[in-house]
């Protein structure tokens, strides 16, 4: 059976996963893929020779989110069975927002067609969105009589702004590349024969640095998002405590007086 995602890891630490249904324009809900996925974000996790993640789609399309097909041939059983429904979102969708948030590695999502629905959700995910112009997104589940069930109603206002969320998914139109760029949800639009080109070109920048320093700041920035500003302050001293005993930054400020480029290796 072919993979339902793709994993590799490149010499410079860049770890490219592709969602691997093509065929089905990448859906999110089976649950062997939700399992492998967030086995991968655990192994990433855990392997200090990650510094960045690359997160993309085969295909034309990014991901459709959901199966709708299945979505209609299970409409009985959602209808009768609501506490099932329940546990089927909280054992399976909703897990891939917090293997996500759980990541300190930076992860970029280089949106390489359509992201739909809960496929535009795990955009937002992401710390940093790429678009291809052949890039769409929706947050289309109000199309479909639904509600955001993974997350999205908390991940959207967050990258786009409340306003700008509201009208997104309320309407459940679907915008361009460019109209996401313009909004805050992708931070470059490029031609998509370059996307891929573009995505690594960012992680080696990310991947340049300290690999301690980046996934802690990574995690400041997740951790301020929603914690007060002097309990934030605390958790900064922490870790700058942690970071000031790495061989990295020590290796950094060397090479900062003698003036020469350093050699991380990320401890």
């Amino acid at each position: 059976m072919t993979d339902k995602i793709l994993y590799e890891l490149d010499e410079a630490g860049i770890a490219v996963l592709t969602l691997n249904q093509p065929e089905a324009r990448n859906p999110l809900t089976d649950q062997d893929f939700i399992d492998r996925f967030c086995e991968l974000c655990e192994q990433m996790q855990n392997d200090p020779a990650v510094r960045v993640a690359i997160l993309t789609g085969a295909g034309s399309a990014f991901s459709s989110g959901g199966n709708v097909k299945r979505m209609a041939e299970a409409g009985e059983e959602r209808r009768t069975n609501p506490i099932g429904t329940r546990g089927y979102y909280r054992k399976g969708i909703q897990r891939l927002p917090l293997a996500l948030e759980k990541l300190d590695v930076p992860i970029i999502a280089a949106v390489n067609g359509p992201a739909m629905g809960a496929g535009c959700d795990l955009t937002t995910m992401c710390d940093i969105r790429i678009a291809g112009e052949s890039a769409r997104f929706a947050e289309s589940f109000v199309k479909l009589g639904l509600v955001a069930g993974d997350g999205g109603s908390w991940l959207l206002p967050r990258v786009v702004g409340l306003s700008k969320a509201y009208e997104l998914a309320l309407t459940g139109d679907t915008i361009d590349a460019q109209q996401a760029l313009a909004c805050g949800l992708v931070s470059q639009v490029v031609p998509d024969a370059e996307l891929m080109n573009a995505a690594r070109t960012l992680a080696k920048r990310i991947a340049a640095n300290p690999t301690q320093a980046v996934r802690m700041t990574k995690r400041l920035i997740r951790e301020g998002q929603q914690i007060r500003l002097d309990t934030l302050l605390e958790m900064a001293a922490s870790f700058q405590a942690l970071v000031h005993t790495t061989a990295d930054h020590r290796e950094a400020a060397t090479a900062f007086v003698e003036k020469r480029k350093p050699v991380f290796r990320g401890n």
